[in-house]
């Protein structure tokens, strides 16, 4: 039997929605550890120096228009949707950075030669870091899951402040409306 192949723009109607099972409960009020992680535009960023106000959207993986899914991606809660979501905060960044947000950034666990296709190809106006190394990612605990031999982060947003996580957005569904929740709350906190 083929695989078949799937466009990461359309996401499935019958997606299963991901339960909160309290993962992310921690990070509220956590500060961010001071680990630098590789972006998209060749920079090193710690999240936990940058001044202001800034979002995260942390998910899964980005997929490629043509090329097959992890094993059982949809029926994955909370899996499938990397590309709406990044395509949310693309279509709402001038919004968000009128809302007072100094910095948006995304971020998986993939590298950032995987990830610099994705921002060219949706036409990202923000960088994406690499966790890579799940230097992060293990170091505040965020939520993860595995397949494929891969280790990947479960979806989410985060509004940091200073260095320290003030909002988390977990679980994100739709992952499309992402980044309208997270301007809504945004304007509903000013």
């Amino acid at each position: 039997m083929a695989e078949v192949l799937h466009d990461p723009n359309v996401l499935p109607e019958d997606l299963p929605v991901p339960q909160d099972d309290g993962a992310a409960r921690h990070l509220a009020g956590m500060p961010i550890p001071d680990i630098a992680l590789a972006a998209t535009d060749g920079a090193q960023v710690s999240l936990s120096k940058l001044p202001g106000r800034t979002v995260v959207y942390v998910y899964p993986r980005t997929g490629r228009p043509g090329q097959a899914l992890p094993t059982g991606w949809d029926a994955i809660p909370g899996a499938r949707g990397c590309t709406p979501q990044s395509c949310g905060f693309r279509d709402h960044f001038a919004e968000l950075k009128r809302l007072g947000v100094a910095a948006l950034y995304g971020l998986s666990t993939q590298d950032s030669a995987y990830q610099r296709e994705a921002v060219e190809r949706l036409h990202l106006p923000f960088a994406i870091l690499s966790d890579a190394e799940l230097k992060l990612t293990r170091a505040m605990r965020l939520p993860t899951f595995e397949v494929d031999g891969m280790v990947l982060t479960r979806r989410m947003a985060l509004v940091i402040d200073g260095g320290v996580v003030t909002k988390v957005f977990y679980p994100v569904f739709p992952p499309d409306r992402s980044a309208q929740e997270v301007v809504a709350w945004l304007q509903a906190s000013r």
